[in-house]
């Protein structure tokens, strides 16, 4: 598991990023277990994620943070990246950020992606 603590916070929310290798939903449950075993993720408010199996399946959870999954999945899809789950983890700071959450997911998918050279 690699992870990306403290990406960038924008009006009080914080973002962090995560990702390792899953074959199937199997792993990606596995991953996002073990990822939630730190209190400080198991407490975040969104752990948004998503993989392209190796089959062209994708899989995706928004957790709340509703099209995030979808801007992972679009990501990893432009990559050809396949069997590695990403969760992008955001700690809601009281503060709507509109399409700017957005943005952020993209940012912080582009750090992690740019950081593990996948």
């Amino acid at each position: 598991m690699r992870q990306l603590k403290a990406v960038l916070s924008d009006r009080g929310s914080s973002y962090a990023v995560s990702g390792g290798a899953a074959r199937d939903r199997a792993e990606v449950d596995d991953f996002l277990k073990a990822l939630k075993r730190d209190k400080k993720f198991a407490r975040a408010t969104h752990n948004t994620w998503a993989v392209l199996l190796s089959d062209g399946t994708p899989l995706k959870g928004d957790d709340g943070e509703a099209g995030a999954g979808q801007v992972i999945l679009r990501m990893l899809e432009r990559e050809g990246l396949h069997d590695h789950v990403i969760v992008v983890t955001r700690w809601y700071g009281g503060k709507k950020l509109g399409g700017d959450r957005f943005r952020h997911v993209q940012d912080c998918v582009r750090a992690y992606l740019d950081a593990a050279s996948v």
